[in-house]
């Protein structure tokens, strides 16, 4: 691949964004997706991507491993899936320009639905006082990864067909963009989900959902041997991200941020799609 050094700096600011968005705020890697879109071939840049996230979502699980919540995963698998079927089947004949436009479109999609789960008052990541008490003091509850009453809310009718659709959505988005993280923060956070429950329960989803999704991108030829030289260079700046967002996590002014990452990936779709 013949990468500018503006180019592969820009890359390189992008994987350390991944690093951090996996153990501070989840779906700011939205940036990276449109900073890869926009560096790279469109249909080629998912595929140097997703080795980045795996990753990143390596260092995810190590750090918030323990706070996992299971039941909710299992729930979400089948749906995922068949999203990520339903990806590959899109990308078979999909060139780059319709991969560019469809990138385009859904981080337009997906800023509006963090901006509609603003509205809502719901924040990302930011731990209310009572959160923090409860990191500190009840690792047991805080590993439960819900807030009472609201746990078990999936077992139900209504809560099955939630879980199947955003399972779906999800496993589209992340096969054809690497643009899952916003649909299941959506969902964990609908779900009643705090910080590192939050954290450790997206930390294993994307790790595996990611992880599978790699013998499909290898038959597409998305992800190959120039596409792993590059890789084997950008993975240095994910570990520096990640350890930076951890150190932050509980530093962030999270709606500065959140207003950031939202103008940045509405500029970023609109760019790949007036390209």
């Amino acid at each position: 691949m013949d990468i500018s050094w503006w180019g592969f700096t820009a890359l390189a600011a992008a994987a350390a964004l991944v690093g951090f968005s996996k153990t501070a705020v989840s779906g700011a890697n939205t940036v990276s997706l449109a900073v890869f879109a926009a560096v790279l071939p469109a249909r080629e840049s998912t595929g140097v991507l997703l080795p980045i996230l795996i990753v990143g979502d390596v260092v995810a699980v190590l750090t918030y491993r323990r706070h996992a919540h299971w039941p909710t995963l299992w729930r979400l698998f089948p749906a995922v899936a068949a999203g990520v079927v339903a990806g590959t089947v899109f990308l078979l004949w999909a060139d780059d320009a319709a991969v560019r436009t469809s990138i385009g479109a859904i981080l337009l999609l997906m800023a509006g639905v963090t901006i509609w789960r603003r509205r809502g008052g719901a924040d990302s990541t930011k731990a209310t006082p009572e959160e923090k008490g409860k990191e500190k003091g009840d690792e047991k509850g805080e590993e439960a990864g819900v807030v009472a009453g609201k746990g078990g809310s999936g077992a139900s009718s209504a809560g099955r067909v939630t879980a199947r659709s955003y399972g779906v959505l999800g496993g589209f988005t992340t096969m054809v963009a690497n643009a899952g993280g916003p649909v299941m923060s959506l969902y964990l956070l609908s779900a009643g989900f705090r910080k590192l429950g939050f954290l450790g329960t997206s930390a294993w989803f994307f790790l595996i959902v990611n992880t599978s999704k790699l013998p499909f991108s290898v038959g597409l030829g998305l992800v190959d041997g120039p596409s792993l030289l590059l890789d084997a260079a950008l993975v240095l700046f994910v570990l520096p991200g990640a350890l930076i967002g951890k150190a932050c996590v509980d530093r962030i002014d999270q709606r500065l941020f959140e207003r950031l990452v939202i103008g940045a990936t509405v500029l970023g779709g609109l760019q790949l799609l007036l390209r």
